[in-house]
């Protein structure tokens, strides 16, 4: 690979995380070179697990192999974020008892949870517990075990065990990737336990992530794609690939 070609791909990656997509007519007018140029540019990007490609372009895919901060997640897609949660407190149903995981796309569906009837919530991120604290109707019951500072959220054998003692109407869960193929990953394996414990402790579970999760594969896989019940993330993610999840009997909900 040259070095022309390289520094190219390096600004492709960058606009698509930029903008959330990128379209192979426009890259190849703001790049100055042929279509076939900036498609091959696609397929090599994609086999690295950079992008996904779709038809006239391509989305990102989030790199699942390292955790960011709070902090950092909160600079990330937020208008994104603030959409998929409210669609996805709109799943509550008739749930009475609701677990939230961690990571800033859950704190928000807890934020967007209704204050007009009594509803418990169950959790093992803090920000989340702190956030809820004061809210009219809401019972909130904090998970014990290790706090992961990163990311705020509690973990280990104290959290798996207290979950198994539940059982819950509605999980909200959260991934750093979700696939077809692999299903739902994280990288740590502690947070991987009490997320898949909360799935199995939870009649119905709901995906809320933005597009960029998808396609991306990280190191401990916790779900299949089958144990979940409904997904929602953004238009940003292709209706045709949305089409393709919802082959597997899940109800996908874009906005």
């Amino acid at each position: 690979m040259t070095g022309r070609t390289a520094e190219r791909q390096r600004e492709i990656v960058e606009v698509a995380r930029r903008e959330g997509s990128v379209e192979v007519t426009t890259l190849a007018l703001e790049l100055g070179v042929a279509k076939e140029t900036v498609r091959r540019d696609l397929r090599v990007l994609e086999d690295r697990g950079l992008v996904r490609r779709t038809h006239g372009g391509a989305y990102p895919v989030e790199s699942a192999h390292f955790e960011t901060t709070l902090a950092a997640r909160a600079a990330n897609h937020v208008s994104e974020r603030r959409r998929i949660a409210a669609a996805a407190a709109e799943l509550l149903g008739n749930a009475e008892t609701v677990f939230v995981d961690e990571g800033l796309t859950p704190q928000l569906i807890a934020e967007a949870l209704p204050e007009d009837r009594p509803l418990t919530v169950v959790t093992a991120s803090v920000a989340t517990a702190v956030a809820l604290a004061e809210a009219e109707n809401i019972t909130v019951l904090m998970l014990g075990g290790r706090l992961r500072p990163s990311t705020l959220a509690t973990v280990d054998q104290w959290t798996t065990r207290m979950l198994a003692g539940f059982a819950i109407d509605l999980a909200f869960i959260g991934a750093n990737g979700i696939s077809r193929e692999h299903g739902l990953t994280t990288p740590d394996p502690a947070v991987s336990e009490v997320k898949a414990q909360a799935i199995r402790s939870a009649r119905r579970t709901v995906f809320a992530g933005v597009h960029t999760k998808f396609g991306a594969v990280s190191f401990c896989r916790f779900a299949e794609i089958g144990e979940l019940d409904a997904v929602v993330t953004s238009t940003l993610l292709p209706a045709s690939e949305a089409h393709r999840y919802s082959l597997h009997g899940l109800h996908v909900v874009r906005v």
